[in-house]
């Protein structure tokens, strides 16, 4: 196959002149194509509103050394043409033999229904080792019925919720799967390629930045969960564990709500990073961990078409969809400042898991419609931030301001324009809505932005929320953005605290074979530190699945 990288093509086009443009660059006609494959696609809006897209696609034809000799004797052409070398990653196939000579005992278990549990407890059903698979909430369609519950009356059950069910936190975000996961062996690619299998979207395999949408993600992770159990795994919701048996350094087994035994000598833990109790009892046990860092802020809302405008240079951009964004910035204190998890057309959505605490999050559903764009400005912060000491210092840091964000908001959402929080003087009065109410809210007539949130909402004064270093260099890092993006630091943009559950905030230490020092314990995923969203927690799935499938084939 030949590869040909920076194909350029005006926005919008058919998908029939990729074709064209290919045969164009190798000098053939059409009918010598035998088969064209989009890797990527981005966009170029350098000449906005002229918008084009870039893709590099593989090219198949007969005769592809000589093809590809000619069209390289174009000096310029030597970076655009050259033999594939990408790697097609080999899903196990079911093997019978596994499936019935495993015993119960050495039946990989695993903890967590979010992405990394979910690809991992795939790849082992594949293979035919019937994995185990628990997790605390519930099935994606009954965790759907709670969380709507909760952000319409904020009766919260803090086992079923935007952070706890099948699918993850990732479930009510925007779906988001790209990644900066170097991707040699074909994981990531394959990973995409299993969410178009079981209903994604075909275009997530080359979009530059795919997207599924809540709503289409939610089908998909019901999909993925009906495949194993049809390969002979095992689900089972409202089932947490509890505690783990150790033994000279080994584990022997796990407790299921409390009063459940089960014997086990393989347990994935991808917990997620909010099973905060999980932790806590991992830490009594002895397991190895550390405090990490991660970054903390705020949720910040613009108008979709301000965003629109700036990106592609209009407000409407029809067929491109609501247009996203990312800006970084170096604080004077040395902090970065980054958005995170950007939502175009997307809502500020109550994430909270903890009674008495409050987090925030964002989400789109897949047609990116709402009225506003959303991301998380976020502020780095390490260990020597937490209070006290110890693996779980980050938890405690993260309590502390999700209970002030509670306080603040009274339970809801607590809201402030960026013109109150970059000033002295008292904010907004307080004053609870539900995201659903048409309001006239007494603000100066210029500010036109209203929060757009799943779960009510209160005006509050958030500037005592956030520590004083990262209130300053969020200010700050507002700032650089309104260079960036015109607009961006406007009086009226909206911000909504807090954001906390950006990453874990705690690391499970596992060695290069991914293996706890607890013997038959292999930490995995997100909640474990070693991912950073849906795609990577999925691809560090199939990692740790790998490596029980070679020991359990070994032994």
């Amino acid at each position: 196959m030949i590869l040909i990288q920076q194909l350029k093509l005006r926005v919008p086009h058919e998908e029939k002149e990729i074709k064209a443009k290919a045969a164009k660059a190798l000098l053939l006609g059409e009918n010598e194509i035998l088969d064209v494959e989009i890797l990527r696609c981005s966009l170029d809006a350098r000449k906005k509103p002229e918008i084009f897209a870039i893709y590099a696609v593989e090219v198949k034809v007969s005769g592809e050394k000589r093809i590809l000799d000619r069209a390289l004797k174009n000096k310029r052409a030597k970076e655009q043409f050259s033999l594939s070398t990408r790697v097609k990653y080999q899903f196990p196939e079911k093997n019978g033999n596994l499936c019935n000579d495993i015993d119960e005992q050495s039946r990989p278990v695993i903890v967590g229904a979010g992405p990394a549990g979910l690809f991992c407890a795939y790849y082992l059903a594949l293979a035919g080792l019937r994995p185990l698979l628990f997790e605390r909430g519930k099935c994606v369609d009954e965790r759907q019925q709670d969380v709507e519950r909760f952000w319409n009356t904020g009766k919260l059950d803090p086992n079923s919720n935007v952070q706890f069910g099948e699918g993850g936190a990732g479930t009510f975000s925007d779906g988001k799967l790209n990644t900066l996961v170097k991707d040699k062996d074909g994981r990531n690619r394959a990973v995409l390629e299993t969410f178009v299998k079981f209903g994604a979207k075909k275009s997530i395999l080359y979009d530059a930045k795919p997207h599924l949408g809540t709503d289409e993600l939610s089908k998909i992770v019901c999909n993925l969960r009906n495949e194993i159990l049809r390969l002979g795994g095992e689900i089972r919701f409202e089932s947490q564990v509890t505690d783990f048996v150790i033994q000279s350094g080994k584990l022997e087994g796990i407790v299921i709500n409390g009063t459940e035994k089960l014997a086990c000598e393989f347990l994935v833990l991808a917990i997620g990073h909010s099973a905060r109790d999980t932790f806590f009892t991992l830490l009594e046990k002895g397991i190895p961990m550390e405090a990490k860092p991660f970054a903390v802020g705020f949720r910040v809302e613009h108008p979709q078409k301000m965003i629109n405008e700036s990106q592609y240079g209009m407000p409407d951009p029809g067929p491109l969809g609501a247009a996203p964004y990312k800006v970084t910035a170096k604080a004077s204190n040395g902090r970065g400042v980054y958005s995170f998890c950007m939502c175009p057309g997307g809502y500020v959505v109550n994430a909270s898991s903890e009674e008495g605490r409050l987090a925030v999050n964002g989400m789109s559903y897949s047609g990116r419609d709402g009225k506003n764009a959303n991301s998380a400005v976020i502020v780095s912060v390490t260990p020597e931030d937490y209070p006290g000491e110890g693996p779980l210092s980050g938890i405690r840091f993260q309590r502390e301001l999700e209970e002030r964000a509670y306080e603040l908001g009274n339970g809801t959402i607590p809201v402030q324009r960026y013109g109150e929080y970059r000033k002295d003087g008292s904010g907004e009065n307080a004053r609870t809505m539900r995201s659903d109410e048409e309001s006239n809210i007494d603000v100066n007539a210029s500010e036109s932005i209203l929060p757009q949130c799943k779960g009510a909402f209160t005006w509050a004064d958030l500037r005592s929320l956030l520590p004083e270093e990262c209130r300053k260099a969020f200010i700050e890092g507002m700032g650089q953005f309104g260079r960036q993006i015109k607009g961006f630091d406007r009086e009226d943009c909206i911000l909504s605290g807090v954001e906390s559950r950006t990453s874990s905030p705690v690391r499970i230490l596992r060695d290069e074979n991914f293996s706890s020092k607890i013997q038959g314990i292999f930490p995995c995923g997100e909640g474990a530190g070693y991912a950073g969203g849906i795609t990577s927690a999925a691809m560090d799935g199939l990692r740790v699945g790998e490596e029980l499938l070679k020991r359990l084939t070994n032994s």
